[in-house]
């Protein structure tokens, strides 16, 4: 009898354990909102926004609604007001928000979070449809951005992190260098820069998303070592595009010297409407999305509270 109360024992240690680990891969999973981030999407991506264009009434509805979902979120704008206006584009503006760093010393520290939410606005017209909508190009990435953040603010961070939503990417970088070139200026200490662009749709690759400029420092490396598993791997005609320097975190690196660099996982196979009115939101893969962001938060969320000098360049 007290060899089979033993074993009884044993299972429902067993059974204990095994409910337990499902409890904290399902919390995990809850973290992350598949309605937020469809919600997001289709708002951005919608004709509505008449494709987002940079300056015009569409884009400066994104900001808006960009501006209310931070505020709702609890994370304070890091300037003054949220809205980061640029000088060389007439009636747009950054959304740049702030997740304060609890570390003494770490929190003097800046990771720029990024995604640009402008998109090329009316094109000529396939089969009647003109809007550019731009659901993968970048309503997807500003979505998993901002569902990313509001995991953040929830959590305590020892660098201080900027969550940064840049205009007129389309037309040069514009807002991206604006902020990098104001940052710089200003004295902010930023060390990491992470940009989110294009991220609506899976590859069918050894690895999730490929990051730009891989082989300059060890931000794959370290993410690898962290997520378990190929989250970030090297596209080789991202190097021969010179994908690098076509996004966002190219300003950065330029301002900073520092590691710099963009997710992607979109190949130029898996999807073909870049630059395209056909870019819409019902073709974007929703679980996807909600999964790689759920992969992001505890990967992201380490890379922030990493000692200093584990994440650098290689040359």
């Amino acid at each position: 009898m007290l060899k089979v109360k033993y074993i009884s024992f044993l299972g429902a240690i067993f059974l204990a354990s095994c409910t337990a680990t499902t409890t904290i891969s399902e919390q995990r999973k809850e973290e992350v909102s598949a309605t937020n981030i469809s919600t997001t999407l289709n708002y951005l991506a919608s004709d509505e926004l008449l494709g987002r264009d940079s300056g015009k009434e569409g884009n400066i509805k994104a900001a808006t609604y960009l501006t209310k979902e931070l505020k709702a979120y609890g994370i304070e704008p890091y300037f003054e007001r949220y809205e980061d206006e640029l000088t060389k584009v007439a009636n747009t503006w950054n959304v740049v928000g702030v997740i304060p760093g609890k570390d003494p010393q770490l929190k003097n520290e800046i990771v720029v979070l990024g995604a640009h939410y402008d998109h090329i606005g009316i094109q000529t017209a396939i089969a009647g449809d003109s809007i550019a909508n731009g659901a993968n190009d970048n309503a997807s990435g500003v979505s998993i951005l901002l569902e990313l953040a509001r995991n953040l603010s929830q959590k305590d961070m020892k660098r201080t992190v900027l969550v940064c939503f840049f205009t007129a990417e389309e037309v040069g970088l514009l807002g991206s260098e604006h902020l990098a070139n104001r940052l710089k200026s200003e004295e902010a200490n930023v060390v990491l820069m992470l940009n989110f662009e294009m991220l609506g749709v899976p590859m069918t690759r050894e690895y999730t998303t490929f990051i730009t400029g891989y082989d300059q420092s060890n931000l794959a490396a370290k993410i690898n070592e962290i997520a378990g598993e190929n989250l970030a791997g090297r596209f080789e005609e991202a190097e021969k595009m010179q994908l690098f320097k076509r996004s966002d975190n190219y300003p950065f690196y330029l301002a900073y010297k520092i590691p710099s660099q963009t997710f992607s996982s979109s190949d130029f196979e898996n999807f073909k409407y870049y630059h395209h009115v056909k870019d819409e939101a019902h073709l974007m893969d929703i679980p996807f999305m909600t999964e790689l962001t759920a992969k992001f938060v505890p990967v992201v969320e380490k890379l922030i509270n990493l000692p200093s000098g584990e994440i650098r360049l290689k040359n």
